[in-house]
């Protein structure tokens, strides 16, 4: 039998997202750094991975180091989508979802080189980060209701969010290559 403990410190060696009510400026201005450094790690952690580095997992019945990269890339434009939906339509009120699983594996997601997500992901990161930058305080209160965690979020949490997302995966390929 598998000690659950060990299997939830691989599933979340940084801690499972916790949400807060409110960040301070500091919080905000160091959750903006992680986004905005995410891709630079990211590159530094793919830079020499091998085929077989590619094939790994950081724990039973994971996704491999290929489709977490993949992963985080399309998930990070799925923030960016995300907030630009409630940036600029008020009836957004309920997050867009995607099945993360069937995304992992389609053809792109399972055999597709990394160097065009990473790639991706730096590009992306560019324009976020514009973005987040542009917020207003009004902005960050604009909310919508997420269905899979079954709560609301505004856009100051959907940034937590996405830089916990950020250093969660980053976290999983190196336990996966390590």
């Amino acid at each position: 039998m598998e000690n659950t403990f060990d299997l939830n410190v691989l599933k979340f060696p940084i801690g499972p997202f916790v949400k807060k009510d409110s960040y301070s400026r500091e919080e905000m201005a160091s959750m903006l750094e992680t986004i905005r450094e995410a891709p630079k790690e990211y590159r530094t952690v793919a830079t020499n991975l091998s085929f077989e580095d590619l094939t790994k997992t950081y724990r039973p019945d994971s996704w491999n180091v290929r489709q977490l990269i993949h992963h985080v890339a399309d998930i990070q434009l799925l923030h960016f989508f995300r907030m630009k939906k409630a940036l600029t339509e008020p009836d957004y009120n309920e997050v867009t979802l995607i099945n993360l699983d069937a995304w992992v594996n389609t053809a792109d997601g399972n055999s597709e080189h990394i160097d065009d997500s990473i790639m991706m992901l730096e590009a992306l990161t560019k324009r976020y980060v514009l973005l987040i930058q542009s917020l207003k305080d009004s902005d960050l209160k604009i909310e919508y209701f997420h269905p899979v965690r079954k709560f609301t979020v505004n856009q100051a949490q959907a940034i937590a969010m996405s830089a916990w997302h950020l250093k969660h995966h980053l976290a999983h390929i190196k336990l996966a290559v390590n």
